[in-house]
């Protein structure tokens, strides 16, 4: 159980991760709390943003649209490896998920499958979105995939979880499908490796 760290503390340990941060208007304090708590938090979680076009992408994260508000995530995963803050506290990224996959991020083991939606993710889990197409066919830049991993680490780094702490949005909810393109056991291996 872990309370979130700060948004300064945030920023510190990303930039020492050697995480390329934009900081996007008033970041730290753009969150969602009004709708419920944030924290304890427990893990990383991953998505792909179905969009193309890295200004636009980051609009819509931090403004998210009409049935769903932003922030739609902390922080924002361009293809070329930037990483940019749009939002700090609980954010719309998570949803409801499998409360069983919760207690194995918590537990460090392996995750089961996701069979249900009755947990709130938001309030558990670090987000963040990656400009992709998510129809598998969309490259994944090796500079995205590096911020990817960077985050993760840094994050699991801070709060000295491992990288079973890190899952994708389709590990977290029925039905989801993000990131595609690339595995989580794949992501999970280079988060271990930079862990040690």
């Amino acid at each position: 159980m872990a309370p979130p760290m700060s948004a300064s503390r945030f920023l510190d340990v990303l930039q020492d991760e050697g995480v390329t941060v934009v900081q996007v208007g008033d970041w730290r304090h753009h969150n969602r709390n009004h709708k419920g708590p944030w924290g304890p938090v427990h893990g990383v979680m991953i998505h792909h943003t179905v969009t193309k076009g890295s200004e636009r992408t980051v609009e819509l994260c931090r403004d998210g649209y009409e049935d769903l508000p932003g922030p739609l995530c902390h922080g924002v995963i361009t293809k070329d490896g930037r990483v940019h803050l749009v939002g700090y506290g609980r954010a719309n990224h998570a949803g409801l998920g499998d409360d069983d996959v919760l207690r194995a991020v918590i537990a460090e083991k392996a995750l089961p499958p996701d069979n249900e939606a009755n947990t709130d993710g938001n309030r558990h889990f670090y987000g963040f979105e990656c400009e992709n197409l998510g129809d598998g066919e969309d490259p994944w830049p090796a500079a995205q995939l590096d911020a990817i991993e960077r985050v993760a680490a840094a994050i699991c780094r801070h709060h000295g979880w491992t990288e079973r702490s890190v899952i994708g949005h389709l590990e977290w909810q029925p039905g989801k499908v993000d990131p595609r393109g690339f595995t989580m056991a794949s992501m999970r291996k280079r988060i271990r490796d930079r862990l040690t």
